[in-house]
C-alpha cells in the first residue's frame, strides 16, 4: 500500500464536493475491488470517499410491484431481507451467493454494478430485470449502463445512489463458480416480466455482462429448459482464460441458462 487520504463522505452532495476538490480521487463502499487493487499497486487513488455512511443510500423498499434498493445495501443484507425474498426471491438468493461471508458483509450492490467486474452477478441481475440505475444526475436503464468490461456509463462525479426494477413473474439464477474466489465462470439470469423475457449472462463474455437474445426468443415461445437446447452460444464471443476456454464456457452458458429456468419454474 501507499499514502492516501481518506474521507468520510456524510451524503452525497458531500461526497461529490470531496471528489471536486481531489486531485485523483476514488469512491469506495464496500472496497472489495479497490482495495485489493490497491494493495497490488494497480491502482494508486490519492484520496478515498467513503460512501458507506450515507444514510439515503442504504434501505430496501417494496412499494406495490417496485423494488428499490439503496446503492450502499449489502450483499448481506439483499439476501436476509425478507421482504424483499418474498417480492424478488431470485435476487436475494443471488446475494447469498457471492464470495464469502466477508465480502456478503462488506460488498455493497452499488459498488458491484459501478465496478462492472465480467463476473460479477449483480450486472446479470439488473440486464435481466430491466432495472434502471439510478445516480444522482440522471435515471439510467441496465441496456445503457454496462458498455463493456469494467465500463459503465457513469461520469467520473456521478454515484449510483439505489437501482429498481418491477418484480418479475418468475425469475431465476444459476452460475458455476470458480471454486476459490466464488465468481461466475459463467452465470445466467433468466426473467420473465410484463414486458417479455430477458435473459443476462455473467461471467462468460469477452467484453462482460450482455444479454442472450435467441435465449430471449426461444423462452418467450416456450418456457422451458428444452427450449434452449437448440440456441446457439457464440464461443467467439466469450472469454478463454486459465479456468476455462471459450468453449468450455459456452457449454456452461447453456446449461446454467437450462438449470435457471427450472428453478423458475
Amino acid at each position: 500500500m501507499y499514502n492516501t487520504n481518506y474521507h468520510r463522505a456524510s451524503s452525497v452532495e458531500d461526497a461529490v464536493s470531496k471528489m471536486g476538490s481531489s486531485d485523483d480521487a476514488k469512491f469506495v463502499s464496500g472496497g472489495q475491488t479497490l482495495i485489493p487493487t490497491m494493495k497490488q499497486r494497480l491502482a494508486a487513488p490519492s484520496d478515498l470517499i467513503d460512501l458507506r455512511h450515507v444514510d439515503s443510500m442504504k434501505g430496501i423498499t417494496v412499494d406495490g410491484n417496485q423494488i428499490t434498493i439503496g446503492a450502499g445495501v449489502t450483499h448481506a443484507e439483499v439476501h436476509s431481507s425478507k421482504e424483499l425474498g418474498a417480492a424478488c426471491p431470485s435476487i436475494a438468493a443471488l446475494a447469498g451467493h457471492i464470495g464469502d461471508p466477508h465480502v456478503r458483509n462488506m460488498g455493497t450492490i452499488g459498488g458491484s454494478i459501478a465496478n462492472n467486474d465480467p463476473a460479477a452477478d449483480y450486472p446479470a441481475a439488473m440486464i435481466a430485470l430491466n432495472a434502471t440505475i439510478i445516480t444522482n444526475k440522471r435515471e439510467i436503464a441496465a441496456d445503457g449502463f454496462f458498455t463493456g468490461m469494467f465500463e459503465t456509463a457513469l461520469g467520473e462525479d456521478e454515484i449510483i445512489t439505489a437501482v429498481s426494477f418491477i418484480t418479475p413473474v418468475k425469475a431465476a439464477y444459476s452460475k458455476f463458480p470458480n471454486p476459490a474466489s466464488r465468481y461466475a465462470m459463467a452465470g445466467v439470469f433468466v426473467a420473465q416480466t410484463g414486458e417479455g423475457v430477458r435473459v443476462g449472462v455473467t461471467g462468460a463474455g469477452a467484453d462482460g455482462v450482455h444479454r442472450h437474445t435467441e435465449m430471449e426468443a426461444a423462452l418467450t415461445a416456450n418456457w422451458t429448459p428444452e427450449a434452449i437446447a437448440n440456441c446457439n452460444v457464440d464461443a467467439n464471443e466469450l472469454l478463454s482464460d486459465l479456468h476455462g476456454d471459450n468453449n468450455y464456457r459456452a457449454n456452461l452458458v447453456k446449461v446454467m441458462a437450462k438449470r435457471a429456468v427450472e428453478m423458475a419454474g
